[in-house]
């Protein structure tokens, strides 16, 4: 018999409260057999090193963490620049593996490799392909080109198969998905998952396809081990544990490094936007100046004259005085993006009805690039209701079969908080900037 152990992480979005610890264990761990595979999202612009360091921070930890392949999560893929993108990992000292994001012409990445074939120490071949999820609008609008997950597979599993002797799929694409194709697939020993943030304390198995992940935020370190029967040329045993290395001792060095870079984040988020002559407060429930105005901001923005989105995207209160990018990051830290959907008159309508209700206003979303506490009230520009409830836009009745443009916010396209909106066929999102740059653009243009 001969041993492989893959420790793996996902989804870890920046929060470093146990990043050290896991690093201790990986690396109190390592010997000949093992490998430490990160499956994306290990960045976020929630937080301030990442958002400082545009994600080379997350790097440095990454390589003094001795990863040996990742892929990237719609964090890293769609809240950076392309730019930002093709130079994140450029100090990288482990391969990127992605097959199913090419140039805009189709050619391949530069940064980035589709599969590898990884011989271990005993000799053993493991095959990888990275995959992360096919977010097309998004990739599109910043100069990507996204190829099918499933049409990839089709292509160059076969390749894996025949070239190694354990394949291992290092997936972006969420749970879902990744039943799918172990249902659709055969070939794939491990499938190690991220994205819907799925805690698999011993994994799930399908057609002999162990699929494991590991939750979020680093609340756990990912554990596969393989047992390889040299005589069979197969896999006897393979098994995905959860670690919580909560309790267990910090890795000095990366201890050192999060300080370091905690204190250059907040050394380049000092930089200042404006100064305000008066507070402007901040209240999830009520409507607000500071609200009202990035209401405004985003409307404009888009190049509309109606527009939506909740008070609870603004965290805190803008203080009187000197306000720098960190302030401004600190209230508005979500990776969110404005857009324009269109809507007919009776889907604006019953979108705005449902968010009058309590459901929406107190609403403790979690995901969909919201990084705050509850969604609040909403705020309109241009739609005005009146105490019967009769929903005016621009100063006329809602017409229910007319068609309206409405500049809102990336989240509400995503899923259920809105139906209407996530089921408009016609949305365009306004990419890179996030919803902060909007405020910090109508900050400046107010007060400068």
């Amino acid at each position: 018999m001969e041993r492989v152990t893959i420790f793996h992480s996902n989804d870890i979005h920046s929060c470093f409260d146990h990043w050290s610890q896991m690093v201790a264990h990986i690396k109190k761990e390592r010997d000949d057999h093992t490998l430490y595979l990160e499956l994306g999202d290990h960045a976020d612009r929630s937080n301030p090193i990442t958002e400082a360091m545009f994600g080379k921070g997350n790097i440095e930890l990454l390589n003094e963490a001795k990863a040996d392949y990742v892929t990237i999560g719609n964090n890293e893929g769609v809240t950076f620049s392309k730019d930002q993108l093709t130079s994140l990992y450029g100090e990288a000292t482990f391969p990127v593996l992605l097959a199913n994001i090419v140039n805009a012409d189709g050619s391949r990445l530069e940064w980035a490799e589709r599969y590898v074939i990884h011989t271990m120490k005993n000799g053993l071949k493991v095959g990888m392909i990275g995959l992360t999820a096919p977010f097309v609008h998004f990739y599109e609008l910043l100069g990507w080109k996204v190829l099918s997950p499933i049409d990839v597979l089709q292509e160059l599993l076969p390749q894996l198969v025949k070239k190694a002797d354990i394949v291992v799929l290092m997936s972006h694409l969420g749970l879902k998905t990744d039943e799918k194709i172990a249902n659709q697939f055969m070939g794939i020993d491990v499938i190690l998952g991220a994205h819907t943030h799925h805690v698999l304390p011993s994994g799930v198995t399908i057609n002999d396809t162990l699929i494991a992940q590991a939750g979020k935020n680093g609340a756990f370190l990912g554990k596969v081990d393989i047992q390889f029967d040299r005589n069979t040329k197969s896999i006897y045993r393979k098994e995905a544990v959860l670690l919580d290395v909560k309790n267990q001792k910090t890795d000095e060095k990366t201890d050192q490094l999060l300080n370091r870079m905690k204190e250059e984040a907040s050394l380049l988020l000092s930089e200042p936007v404006t100064t305000l002559p008066k507070s402007l407060p901040v209240k999830w429930q009520e409507h607000t100046e500071v609200g009202q105005m990035l209401c405004d901001a985003v409307t404009e923005w888009c190049g509309e004259k109606v527009g939506m989105l909740h008070a609870g995207v603004l965290l805190d209160t803008l203080e009187k005085g000197v306000i720098t990018k960190g302030d401004i990051h600190r209230i508005c830290p979500h990776p969110i993006n404005p857009c324009v959907v269109t809507l007919t008159g009776e889907a604006l309508e019953a979108t705005i009805k449902r968010s009058l209700t309590k459901e929406l206003t107190h609403l403790e979303l979690k995901g969909f690039g919201f990084r705050g506490k509850v969604l609040g009230k909403m705020l309109f520009t241009g739609i005005e209701i009146d105490e019967e409830e009769s929903i005016f836009i621009l100063g006329q009745p809602l017409i229910k079969d007319h068609i309206y443009r409405v500049a809102t916010l990336d989240m509400y396209t995503f899923g259920y908080i809105f139906p209407a909106i996530a089921e408009s066929e016609n949305k365009h999102y306004f990419m890179p900037e996030f919803l902060r740059d909007v405020l910090a653009w109508k900050l400046k243009k107010n007060w400068t």
